[in-house]
C-alpha cells in the first residue's frame, strides 16, 4: 500500500459506554483538581480512558505507582475484551463545542519518520512551538510499558480549497457510524463514522497534493506537541514497528468552528509588584508606540493594564522571554499555562498569584509563521476553549 501523509490503523474501540469512556485531554485543567474528582466519581470503576491516561494534574506524587496502574489497567481491558478491533480504519469525526460550531476532522494514523519536533526542521509534520524537554522524560515513563495509545493530538493542514476533510461532510449516509454521544463535563457532542477503504486512498492523495504544493509541509501540530514529541522520543528509543505510527486527528485550519485561543500565564508563589516592576524596566514599561505589546495584569487586589516595547512579534513572546529569565532567578516562583479568562481570575484570587492576559495571534499567521520563523514562544496559542479540547476515544496498540 502507498504511504500517505495520513494512514488508516487497527483501531481500539470500547465495545459500550461511550459517554463514561471518553476524557478529555491529561494536560487540561492541570490546576483544577475539582474537575478531575468530577471526573473520577462520573466514571466510577467502569472502563474509561481515565484509567489508561495519566491527568498531568498527578505528575507530582506516586508517579510511578499511578503509572503501574495505568498499565496494567490497559492489559487488563485487553484480556477483559472491552474493545473491538476495526481494521484499516480511519473515523470521520464531527465534534459539536460549547459554541455550538461543528469541528471536522479525520482520526487516522502517521508515520513518525515523517516528524521532527526540533526547531528548523523540514519534515512534513512540524512543531509549532518550541518543546520543552524536560517534559518528555515523565511522559516517556507513562509510555514505557505501555500496550496502547490514546490520542489527543490534533494537527492542523493548511487547506483552504477544502480538499481533504471537507469531502466528508456530504458521504455520512454511506459510512458506518463508530458512536454518537454527549461527552461528559460540558465537552459537547461528538459523532464518528468509519471511513470507507475507496475514500482512504483519496484521503491520501489529496494530502500528497498538499505536500508538493506547500514545499513539504503537510501538517502542523495543532494541539499536543508534547505528547507527539514523547511518541517520536519513545519509538527512537526502541524501533518498535507498532510505534512508529501514532494516531491523530486531522483538521483544516480553515475550519470554521477552529478558532486560536490566548494561552495566558499564571504565576504562583510570585510578589507581584517585584515582577511587574521589572517587566516594565525591562520592556519600556508605558510604551505607547503603535506595536506595543499591551496586558492586563490580574491580582487577588484587582487588575492593572500595561503596555511594552515588543521584544518578540507576538505579545506572548515579549512576555515569555522576560519570564524566563525572571524564573531563572527566581525559583520559588511557579508558572502555569491556562486557558480560558475565567479560570485566570478565578486562580488570582488566591494570595501570591499574578495572571496575565493578552491578545492572541490569528490563525491564518501560522503555517508562515513556523515555516519562517521554525517555530512559536511555547504555549502561544490554544485551539478553542478548554472544555473544546479533544476527548480520549480511539485506541492503538504501541507494542
Amino acid at each position: 500500500m502507498k504511504q500517505y501523509p495520513l494512514m488508516p490503523a487497527d483501531l481500539y474501540m470500547p465495545k459500550r459506554g461511550y459517554e463514561t469512556w471518553a476524557v478529555i485531554a491529561c494536560d487540561q485543567f492541570t490546576s483544577e483538581p475539582a474537575y478531575w474528582e468530577e471526573v473520577e466519581k462520573t466514571v466510577g470503576d467502569k472502563p474509561s480512558a481515565l484509567h489508561i491516561t495519566l491527568p498531568e494534574l498527578y505528575l507530582s506524587g506516586n508517579v510511578e505507582g499511578r503509572i503501574a496502574a495505568v498499565n496494567a489497567t490497559m492489559e487488563q481491558y485487553l484480556q477483559d475484551g472491552v474493545f473491538e478491533v476495526k481494521e484499516n480504519a480511519m473515523v470521520y469525526v464531527e465534534r459539536v463545542g460549547s459554541n455550538g460550531h461543528i469541528r471536522h476532522g479525520i482520526v487516522g494514523a502517521i508515520d513518525l519518520e515523517w516528524y521532527d519536533y526540533h526547531i528548523g526542521s523540514k519534515l512534513p509534520i512540524r512543531a509549532t512551538e518550541q518543546t520543552v524537554l524536560e517534559r518528555i522524560p515523565p511522559r516517556l515513563q507513562i509510555r514505557k510499558n505501555a500496550p496502547l495509545e490514546a490520542p489527543h493530538v490534533l494537527l492542523l493542514v493548511d487547506d483552504p480549497g477544502q480538499t481533504v476533510v471537507e469531502p466528508l461532510k456530504n458521504k455520512q449516509d454511506k459510512f458506518e457510524k463508530a458512536y454518537d454521544f454527549d461527552l461528559m463535563m460540558g465537552g459537547g457532542h461528538i459523532t464518528g463514522y468509519y471511513i470507507d477503504l475507496q475514500t482512504q486512498t483519496h484521503i491520501g492523495e489529496a494530502l500528497e497534493a498538499l505536500k508538493n504544493k506547500q514545499n513539504g509541509m503537510v501538517f502542523a501540530v495543532g494541539d499536543g506537541n508534547h505528547s507527539l514529541a514523547t511518541a517520536k522520543e519513545s519509538y527512537l528509543a526502541n524501533k518498535n514497528p507498532a510505534a512508529r505510527y501514532a494516531l491523530v486527528e486531522v483538521v483544516n485550519i480553515h475550519d470554521e468552528a477552529i478558532t486560536f485561543e490566548p494561552i495566558y500565564r499564571v504565576l504562583f508563589n510570585v510578589r507581584a509588584k517585584q515582577l511587574l516592576d521589572a517587566l516594565k524596566q525591562a520592556c519600556n514599561g508605558g510604551y505607547q508606540g503603535a506595536d506595543a505589546h499591551r496586558y492586563l495584569c490580574v491580582t487577588p487586589q484587582g487588575t492593572e493594564e500595561i503596555s511594552l516595547q515588543p521584544t518578540s512579534k507576538l505579545p506572548v513572546g515579549t512576555l515569555q522571554t522576560f519570564l524566563d529569565a525572571y524564573l531563572q532567578e527566581h525559583r520559588e516562583v511557579v508558572i502555569d499555562y491556562i486557558h480560558g479568562e475565567e479560570a485566570v481570575y478565578a486562580l488570582c484570587q488566591k494570595e501570591n498569584t499574578l495572571g496575565f492576559l493578552f491578545a492572541g495571534m490569528k490563525k491564518d499567521e501560522l503555517f508562515d509563521a513556523v515555516e519562517q520563523d521554525g517555530s512559536l514562544p511555547r504555549k502561544t496559542f490554544s485551539m478553542g476553549q478548554a472544555r473544546d479540547k479533544r476527548y480520549y476515544i480511539e485506541c492503538k496498540k504501541i507494542i
